[in-house]
C-alpha cells in the first residue's frame, strides 16, 4: 500500500488507506508510525475503512522544529478529514494516540462518531523530575538505535510485550505471529519508519507535559472502548479505570498482554473492536 500525503495545519502528514466502509481513524504512540498497527489493519479492513496515519514529528510526516500541543495533533486530524471529505468517523489511538483521540473527542465531537482508547492516558503520573528521568530515557533509547539498532530494538520490545511473548519472538524471529506479522517485520519499521529525532522527541515530550484531560473526559458523550492490556506496565488498568470513570457512556475491557497488547493479542483486540464499533 503506497503512502499518501496531504497539507494539514500547517504540515505534510503521511497516512494510507485500506479497505471500505466506515472510516476508522487509528493514532499511534510516541515516537512510533502507522506500521505499528500491522495487528489490525489487514482484519479491520475487512469491516471499515481503515486510515492510519504519522503522526507529526513521526514516521513519513513532516518533523516541525518547534514545539507543539496534543491539540495541535487532533487538529491535524481533522484537517485530514476535511481535505478527505470525512464528515465524520471512528478514532480510536493507543497510548500516546489515544490522548490525541481524547482531544479530538474533546474539541470536535460533531465529527466522532465512537472512540477507542488503547493503553493510555488521561494524564501521565509524572512530576517534573519524573519527565525529566523520562525525556532522558527517551534521548538514551535513540541514541543506543544508532550504535546498535538490532539490540537497542530488543530492549524496546523487552519492555513492551510479556516475558512469555517476548521470549517467543527472540527464539524464533521469522515465525508469524497471528498470521500477520514476524519479529523481523517490528525491526525492519523501527529501521525504515522510526525516523524521530532528539528535537521531535523533545517535542512530543512538551506536548504531553501539561496534557490533563481527565476535567474534561465528562465531556465526552460518544460510545467509547476503553482497553487496557493486563500486564501493561507503561499504561496499567489504574489508568484505563481513571478515564472510564469520566467517559459516562464508555466500556473497559482488559486483555491478555503487555502494552503493545494490540499487537500481542491481536485477534482478540480486533473481535473486540469490530463488535463495539459493529453494536
Amino acid at each position: 500500500m503506497s503512502e499518501l500525503f496531504a497539507e494539514v495545519n500547517g504540515i505534510k502528514i503521511c497516512y494510507q488507506i485500506h479497505g471500505k466502509g466506515e472510516p476508522l481513524i487509528l493514532l499511534h504512540g510516541f515516537v512510533m508510525y502507522k506500521e505499528y498497527f500491522i495487528g489490525q489493519v489487514t482484519p479491520l479492513s475487512e469491516h471499515f475503512k481503515i486510515i492510519t496515519i504519522d503522526n507529526r514529528g513521526c514516521g513519513s510526516s513532516d518533523h516541525p522544529s518547534k514545539p507543539y500541543e496534543i491539540e495541535d495533533m487532533a487538529d491535524d486530524v481533522k484537517d485530514l478529514m476535511d481535505q478527505l471529505e470525512i464528515e465524520s468517523a471512528h478514532v480510536g489511538g493507543h497510548s500516546l494516540g489515544g490522548m490525541i483521540a481524547q482531544q479530538f473527542a474533546i474539541k470536535y465531537p460533531e465529527r466522532l462518531n465512537k472512540l477507542i482508547l488503547l493503553g493510555t492516558f488521561a494524564k501521565l503520573p509524572l512530576d517534573k523530575s519524573g519527565f525529566e528521568m523520562y525525556k532522558n530515557s527517551q534521548l538514551g533509547s535513540y541514541e543506543a538505535k544508532i550504535k546498535d539498532p538490532t539490540n537497542a530494538f530488543y530492549d524496546k520490545i523487552k519492555q513492551r510485550f510479556t516475558r512469555e511473548f517476548y521470549k517467543k519472538m527472540v527464539e524464533d524471529p521469522k515465525k508469524k505471529f497471528h498470521k500477520l506479522f514476524t519479529t523481523e517485520d517490528l525491526m525492519q519499521f523501527e529501521r525504515t519508519k522510526g525516523t524521530s529525532k532528539p528535537q521531535d522527541i523533545l517535542n512530543l515530550i512538551h506536548s504531553i507535559v501539561n496534557l490533563d484531560t481527565l476535567d474534561y473526559l465528562d465531556k465526552i458523550k460518544n460510545q467509547t472502548l476503553i482497553l487496557v492490556g493486563e500486564k501493561d506496565r507503561l499504561a496499567p488498568l489504574v489508568s484505563g479505570k481513571a478515564i472510564h470513570q469520566r467517559i459516562p457512556n464508555s466500556i473497559l475491557r482488559t486483555v491478555k498482554g503487555g502494552h503493545w497488547f494490540t499487537l500481542e493479542t491481536a485477534p482478540e483486540v480486533n473481535k473486540i473492536i469490530i463488535e463495539f464499533l459493529k453494536s
